[in-house]
């Protein structure tokens, strides 16, 4: 008999809801289940319940569609009349007077321990290459709120906004970065305005929807198949196996990754918030880089970030040529590598600099982060430096090293 009304009760509850402002309600799904919830246990077993709850969800979500928020390209928030955003200073989060773009994530307390380091490891990559930071929120009153769900405003709209960044298929590194670049105030990469040149937009194996292209400025910076803002190759198909996104003219070109912020994402980011920063991503599993203008001297007043993230594998690091303008302790001119993602990462090797022979060195895990500076002195010719995946072959050789150095 119980399980008869389970449909009025959530009819009610639902009506109850959207009664209520969206803009009262800022998408508090978290309130919204919680009551849906524990209508629903009360009556239905717990899997039940949450497929029940998830296309309740849903059809809340669709209610937006015919309130002050429009919902674009699958999970982009924006107001009615402000889609093209993308040029608008408005929407964009505030410089502080230091330099940095400081938003304030609201507490994550409700999440699981592993949610919340998830998180944080794909925001700390943000803070570690570009100058927008995210802290700790006190008495901030514009700041980010994370919900259930995989959507995000576009740009900053200001009060309490929330970004959806706990599903199942969000919780890669880079997927939460895709959310947080919607509400840092891009748009899909395929959705820019010279995408045309770049893929052929396969409108037969579309389901409806979803593939929009704005009036964007692009930043003049080039298309960026790798960019996390990008959608893979057979999203939103309405047949399975048929590409809904063919790359031009190569179309084995891969799209769609989400392991983290392409080299392009970083300078985006840094060009749109005008940042100061000399920063690099490596994500490929081997690849060289070197200090500005090498072979020829580095140039004054250098800090250089170059981050190495590959996947599921140690890193090994070695240089081929080192030469840094040398100091009783290194405080002029000076290389440092740190085991992980930021400058609060464990330190593989502190500060070093001089000419000559430079120790290879082993992260434990699958980013490593290498930092440059120089003073406005002297300079030298600098270095070069490569990386691959840490094979076993690396790792005797390195380990009989370190076992020749302490005999």
């Amino acid at each position: 008999m119980k399980y008869f009304f389970l449909p009025t009760h959530l009819a009610f509850l639902y009506s109850f809801a959207l009664s209520k402002p969206v803009q009262e309600m800022n998408l508090s799904e978290r309130n919204f289940q919680t009551k849906a919830w524990l209508v629903c246990t009360s009556h239905l077993p717990f899997c039940t319940c949450n497929c029940l709850l998830s296309a309740l969800f849903f059809l809340y979500f669709l209610h937006l569609l015919g309130s002050e928020i429009a919902v674009y390209e699958g999970d982009i928030l924006l107001r009615r009349g402000r889609r093209s955003a993308i040029n608008c200073e408005s929407c964009l989060w505030p410089k502080s007077q230091d330099g940095l773009v400081k938003i304030s994530p609201g507490s994550l307390l409700f999440l699981a321990i592993t949610e919340r380091s998830w998180i944080a490891d794909a925001l700390q990559e943000i803070s570690t290459l570009t100058c927008v930071q995210f802290i700790n929120r006190t008495t901030e009153t514009d700041y980010v709120y994370v919900e259930r769900g995989c959507w995000s405003y576009f740009g900053k709209i200001g009060g309490r906004q929330a970004v959806g960044l706990v599903k199942n298929g969000c919780m890669d590194k880079g997927a939460i970065q895709h959310e947080m670049n919607h509400a840092l105030g891009f748009i899909h990469e395929q959705a820019r305005s010279d995408r045309d040149r770049f893929v052929k937009i396969m409108w037969e194996h579309i389901m409806a929807g979803n593939f929009g292209k704005m009036n964007s400025k692009n930043l003049g910076l080039p298309y960026d198949y790798s960019s996390v803002m990008h959608y893979g190759a057979y999203d939103f198909s309405s047949t399975p196996g048929k590409p809904t996104i063919v790359p031009v003219p190569d179309p084995s070109i891969p799209i769609g990754q989400r392991e983290g912020l392409s080299n392009l994402d970083v300078a985006k980011i840094n060009k749109l918030y005008k940042c100061d920063c000399c920063s690099s991503v490596l994500p490929k599993s081997k690849g060289s880089f070197s200090s500005a203008n090498y072979p020829s001297p580095y140039p004054n007043n250098s800090n250089c970030l170059w981050l190495i993230r590959i996947r599921r594998s140690k890193i090994f690091l070695q240089f081929e040529a080192f030469d840094l303008q040398p100091s009783s302790d290194c405080s002029s001119d000076y290389i440092k590598i740190y085991n992980g993602n930021s400058k609060s990462s464990p330190v593989l090797l502190d500060k070093y600099c001089g000419k000559g022979a430079l120790p290879s060195l082993v992260a434990s895990g699958s980013t490593m982060l290498v930092e440059f500076a120089s003073d406005e002195r002297i300079t030298a010719t600098g270095f070069r430096a490569s990386y691959n995946r840490g094979t076993n072959t690396a790792l005797q050789s390195l380990e009989n090293n370190i076992s020749s150095i302490c005999i």
